[in-house]
């Protein structure tokens, strides 16, 4: 498994206490974003549908750059940075 940084967005930090990065695993961002949902629950209603699949307004990076499409498969390496962020829609 390798060590990834993941970036806590504003809709978030509510459930992790403030806090603004944590330390998660994973040789993927599904990976990544299963054992954080592991440390923090009340995320995956934030995160994901009743199938599992990301949420629709939520835009993945990995490094600054985005992963879409197929952002759950998107390969991390050790030290890689993921980013979340939350699109807000509209007319």
């Amino acid at each position: 498994m390798h060590r990834i940084k993941l970036e806590i967005p504003a809709f978030l930090e509510h459930l992790t206490n403030g806090g603004q990065m944590e330390n998660v695993e994973g040789r993927t961002v599904g990976e990544c974003l299963a054992h954080f949902v592991r440390r923090w629950p009340q995320a995956e209603k934030l995160l994901f549908d009743e199938r599992g699949s990301l949420l629709g307004h939520i835009e993945i990076y990995v490094n600054g750059v985005s992963a879409f499409p197929d952002e759950l498969a998107k390969e991390v390496k050790e030290g890689d940075t993921i980013s979340m962020v939350y699109l807000i829609v509209g007319g």
